[in-house]
């Protein structure tokens, strides 16, 4: 039921969601009321200080322009249950803070996996330009949509909408869910990855050769050995570690049986969420701190990486193999429904942890500057993987005398936890390169379950203030372990075939249908100029032409066209040899059915539970609801533009 998020004044001190809607008269300002006999007139305040005086909380600012600018009326409103007001509101520490943990939710585990196989699949070096101009044109406009409007409501996922459009309010709840599902996969893969960091604290690192337990006769070992030959049956040792110790696979006969719980998985799964936890219950503040190790020691790891690639043998041939271009493939329509994929699921959009963490700055912080920084720093990490990875597979192709095609047949997971840790093992000082190369993937993997988690956390506490906001502890708590919960079949026997099965429809084509929808609502039913106006008020200066142009079609456009080409185009799903049944993919599309859906139906609850004609009862579901804080002898509330 949808909460009641209306309260106390709005002076000079609240945040400036009234700039840019309320009453008007006919012709759209409301005009300020006569000066008294003998009164001066309140002089005009410079549209900088007016920023300045939102932004410090100044309650003594005058701001004639604020109070008679469009939006405003002086008729006081009723005094109603407030949430949190923007004084109550926790504030990034630095301004470090922000940026650093939104590089580290934007800069994940698929910028090292996805991005350098999705290149040289899709032309190499060639396949940048589609990368570019999808960077450009669709990418970049989303992440600084969804910053500004962070910033400029100062509100979660959920509530946003009523200041938004109300009728969409269903995206806000489908968001959170599929954040949900994220959070059920994601820290499986990280608990993989922090049981590889525990098994490196050893002399010889045991992917390194066929004598364990867990090998079969197929373990092929061609490292430091001539004559070897290598076929279609041959496994390495990094694979049968990883599919036959790691993950047990082969005690699963599938996803109609996946086998009982792996308890080494499970404990380092708690280790993960205990970290989580004590990284979350606090609030910004405290992750705020912790980024500055987790989003910046990935960087430092990767150019260590990057220097012990490039002096390897035969790491030319994986550069050459990686940046190598072929012009032909700009002709393929698949190259670009993989640039655009790519992008958005680099970048993170329709999440709602780039609004989450915005909502926590200052309101008049420059979010634009933000935007562009973020980005490039994303995209430049995701081509210097490209480097730090194919460096690697060239040393591998010189080791096994093969092209550097054969052994780049892994991508994913398999690329962090097959491919590279077999060519860590043949280096010198094999676990020192193991223990950097795994920590890098835990941080990297924390960052961004920080920011997924952070999105659930601020939407529903500011949806219900009243029940969480001095709760937050107990709250975050229980969302943690209703993902522990929700993890356990991802920690079986054949739980890497449900981390599949959620990776692909538990945060795909669903995500991307709810972003269209979420820029569809702010572009058209809240409209560009209103959102340009709110950005002005923040920063004084209002976006261009590009920004405009972008965010009422192309944008929309850029989600449609990778919306429809994913649900056209869907390839076989299997893995590790497994072929998903067919029952398997219709649980798939249900999950994704399982997020989307509550966006009409809250769309059909706002209708019915709206008083009025059908008519009346979609203008006022279209209407953003503006509430005011509290009564006041002196106060000036806000109604919507009709």
């Amino acid at each position: 039921m949808e909460s009641n998020r209306q309260g106390s004044t709005l002076d000079c001190s609240e945040q400036s969601g009234c700039t840019a809607q309320g009453s008007a008269s006919a012709n759209g300002r409301s005009d300020p009321p006569p000066t008294r006999p003998g009164e001066k007139e309140a002089p005009l305040m410079p549209a900088k200080k007016v920023r300045d005086c939102v932004a410090v909380g100044d309650k003594d600012c005058p701001c004639p322009e604020r109070r008679f600018s469009r939006g405003y009326s002086q008729t006081p409103a009723p005094h109603t249950q407030s949430s949190r007001s923007p004084e109550q509101r926790d504030k990034w520490g630095k301004k470090m803070d922000f940026l650093l943990s939104v590089i580290g939710f934007a800069v994940d585990l698929g910028n090292v996996w996805r991005f350098p196989y999705v290149c040289y699949q899709n032309g190499g070096g060639a396949f940048l330009i589609p990368y570019t101009i999808m960077a450009m044109f669709g990418g970049i406009p989303l992440f600084y949509m969804e910053l500004a409007l962070g910033q400029y409501q100062r509100t979660g996922v959920i509530p946003v909408w009523k200041r938004i459009c109300p009728i969409f309010k269903g995206i806000g709840y489908a968001i959170c869910i599929i954040s949900l599902y994220v959070a059920f996969y994601y820290n499986t893969i990280i608990s993989w990855a922090l049981y590889y960091f525990y098994c490196s604290f050893t002399a010889t690192l045991p992917w390194t050769n066929c004598d364990n337990p867990w090998n079969t006769p197929n373990c092929t070992n061609y490292f430091g050995k001539n004559n070897v030959t290598w076929n279609n049956f041959s496994r390495s040792p990094a694979e049968e570690f990883f599919i036959r110790n790691v993950l047990e696979i082969h005690k699963s006969k599938g996803l109609h049986y996946v086998g009982v719980i792996r308890w080494q998985l499970l404990l380092c799964l708690f280790v993960i969420f205990t970290v989580v936890y004590f990284s979350l219950w606090k609030g910004v503040k405290t992750s705020g701190k912790i980024v500055w190790v987790t989003a910046t020691l990935p960087y430092l790891v990767l150019f260590i990486l990057l220097i012990r690639g490039a002096t390897l043998p035969g790491a030319w041939r994986g550069v050459v193999f990686y940046l190598k271009p072929n012009w032909k493939k700009l002709l393929d329509t698949d190259v670009w429904v993989d640039a655009a994929t790519q992008i958005f699921f680099s970048m993170g959009p329709g999440f709602g942890v780039i609004m989450a963490l915005a909502s926590y700055n200052q309101f008049n912080n420059n979010c634009y500057r933000d935007a562009i920084v973020t980005s490039v720093v994303n995209c430049l990490t995701s081509f210097l993987s490209g480097f730090v990875i194919f460096t690697v597979l060239g040393y591998m192709a010189e080791m096994r005398n093969v092209d550097v095609e054969e052994v780049a047949k892994d991508k994913g997971s398999g690329l962090l936890f097959i491919t590279y840790p077999e060519a860590i093992a043949n280096m010198d000082g094999s676990p020192f390169w193991a223990i950097l190369f795994f920590l890098m993937v835990i941080t990297l993997g924390l960052d961004s379950t920080y920011g997924g988690l952070e999105s659930i956390i601020t939407a529903v506490i500011d949806e219900y203030p009243h029940l969480f906001a001095k709760r937050r502890e107990l709250f975050v708590l229980g969302l943690v372990i209703v993902c522990f919960m929700g993890s356990l079949s991802t920690l079986t026997h054949g739980g890497a075939y449900v981390v599949k099965l959620m990776e692909d429809f538990g945060s795909g084509s669903c995500l991307i249908a709810v972003v269209l929808l979420e820029s569809i609502a702010v572009s058209w039913f809240y409209g560009v100029q209103r959102f340009c106006d709110d950005i002005q008020t923040m920063l004084g200066v209002s976006p261009g032409l590009f920004w405009r142009v972008c965010w009422v079609g192309i944008s929309p456009a850029f989600l449609a066209f990778i919306t429809v080409s994913s649900l056209v185009y869907q390839p076989p799903l299997s893995l590790f040899g497994y072929d998903y049944p067919d029952w398997s993919i219709t649980v798939g599309y249900l999950i994704g059915a399982s997020s989307f859906m509550w966006i009409p139906i809250y769309m059909v609850y706002k209708l019915v539970w709206t008083p009025g004609s059908l008519k009346q009862r979609l203008a006022v579901c279209i209407r953003p609801e503006m509430t005011i804080r509290e009564q006041k002898p002196d106060s000036f509330s806000m109604n919507t533009i009709p």
